[in-house]
């Protein structure tokens, strides 16, 4: 059988968000679809510690013993996927990059997101999940996103409480992540880059992650936005799809 594909999701979901993708996704052959929880988040909220490198070991856990896989990662998730890529390349079969970034290359920068992510993290812990998650789904980023679709991230993420999320943000936010760009070039499996074309910033970033990885595709989902697997999971399943066949 073909290496499993792993799937990691974004900040404040579970790997339940995964499911309207996996409902989508005709593999031929069939491959094993794993989607679990990721450290801070869901039933695996209490692991410690919770640092994108510790995140990036357990999607590497989930591969058979000697063997490989595939990793997918969205937003969070495709930080983590990147990461693990960087680290054991020979064991990543194929990799897809959905609304994700290779990190902060100024240093400035990136200590002023990290201190942004603790702010609001100590905000985090002072609030019901409700409020967290009301607050989190306000952002313009998820702005103009189907009914239905708000409703199932908002249940999704009722599933996490304040504090892992807050450990969460401290130990795994974008700002405590390292600057992966310079590493890009030796991933040289199939690679898939995708954002929705609303989401203008991770066009922009998936543009520049497609030009310096060897072997990319680059898809803009039109009419999407930054919750690609949620607000266009049929496309994201047809991307993957493309994705392992290579």
């Amino acid at each position: 059988m073909p290496a499993p594909l792993v799937l990691l999701h974004g900040f404040t979901q579970t790997g339940q968000s995964w499911s309207p993708v996996c409902e989508h996704l005709e593999l031929d052959p069939p491959r094993d679809l794993i989607a679990p929880d990721q450290r801070g988040h869901g039933a695996a909220g209490d692991v410690r510690p919770i640092l994108l490198p510790a995140m990036a070991a357990d999607a590497m856990a989930q591969r058979p013993a000697g063997g490989e896989l595939a990793l997918a990662g969205y937003s969070m998730g495709g930080r983590a996927a990147l990461l693990a890529a960087v680290a054991s390349p020979g064991r990543v079969t194929h990799l897809a990059l959905i609304s994700t970034t290779a990190g902060i290359e100024d240093v400035d920068e990136r200590a002023r997101r990290a201190a942004s992510d603790e702010s609001f993290a100590t905000r985090i812990e002072e609030l019901t999940i409700e409020e967290v998650v009301d607050g989190w789904s306000s952002q313009p980023l998820f702005a103009d996103q189907d009914p239905a679709v708000a409703a199932f991230a908002r249940e999704d993420r009722l599933r996490n409480e304040p504090a892992n999320l807050a450990a969460s943000l401290r130990g795994a936010g974008t700002g405590r992540m390292g600057d992966l760009w310079g590493s890009l070039g030796g991933l040289t499996m199939p690679t898939l880059v995708m954002a929705g074309e609303r989401d203008t910033k991770y066009v922009a970033i998936a543009e520049r992650l497609a030009a310096a990885l060897p072997d990319a595709e680059l898809a803009i989902v039109p009419g999407a936005g930054h919750q690609l697997p949620l607000e266009a999971p049929e496309a994201v399943a047809r991307a993957l799809e493309r994705l392992l066949a290579r």
